[in-house]
């Protein structure tokens, strides 16, 4: 399921948001870490990454804004990813890392959410408009002066997404959305991401949230993609999740 032939959504006909063709990297000790993966996500499709520890899948998504360049080819919305596109890139794709304590760094949640549309260089009316709709569609309206040191797991969860959502992102790349929440909090994250729409490419451990969420999974192991199924296919094949560290 690798090699020079892409996995192609299905039924698609609204273009492709992401293509990766022949990626291979290794990290600069010598460790292997993607072994020529190729793949497509269509423009509005939701797409999961599933595997064991060490699969390669964090290692997949951080290719997909360039802060990994391995070999191979990565195209964002028609774009290389390379330097000379890098910036363009970037704000094609939103990346929200596993842990939201190595994304926030600034002290209320307005500061944190404002600080990309601001870098960007739009006009402050415009900022403060970007802030208040993605506090809004992840719940955290009126509350945008708290402390982000006080903030509980979740809320962290939601304060790293509005960040990301305030670029106006086309692509939402979500690594462990549902990572340490507990039985409340998972479920309103893939309330919310299901609320969200658009394209969303999400790596993930939990399969009943890939049930929840996607429409087609990818099966990672050792850097290769082993298999391509639907979310049921996938829950249904005992000896593939036993196989990869699934079941």
């Amino acid at each position: 399921m690798n090699g020079a032939s892409p996995l192609t959504p299905a039924g698609r006909q609204d273009g492709l948001a992401v293509e990766v063709r022949d990626l291979s990297f290794r990290y600069p000790d010598g460790t292997p870490a993607l072994d020529q993966v190729s793949l497509q996500v269509a423009r509005g499709e939701r797409l999961a990454l599933v595997g064991p520890n060490g699969a390669g899948k964090s290692t997949l998504l951080l290719h997909l804004n360039g802060l990994l360049q391995g070999r191979g080819l990565v195209r964002i919305c028609g774009l290389t990813v390379e330097k000379r596109n890098l910036r363009a890139v970037r704000q094609k794709v939103g990346l929200v890392f596993q842990n939201p304590e190595d994304q926030l760094f600034c002290p209320t949640r307005r500061a944190e959410v404002s600080f990309g549309p601001r870098n960007l260089g739009l006009a402050e009316d415009e900022v403060g408009a970007r802030v208040r709709r993605s506090m809004g569609l992840v719940g955290l309206a009126g509350c945008e002066d708290r402390l982000t040191h006080r903030l509980s797991w979740g809320e962290k969860k939601r304060a790293a997404l509005a960040a990301v959502l305030a670029l106006g992102a086309e692509i939402l790349v979500v690594d462990e959305p549902a990572a340490f929440l507990d039985g409340r909090g998972r479920r309103e994250l893939i309330a919310l991401l299901k609320d969200l729409g658009g394209t969303q490419i999400i790596a993930t451990h939990d399969l009943a949230l890939v049930e929840a969420l996607c429409e087609r999974v990818l099966v990672l192991s050792r850097g290769r993609i082993v298999a391509e199924r639907t979310p049921r296919e996938l829950c249904r094949d005992a000896a593939l999740l036993e196989a990869h560290g699934l079941a």
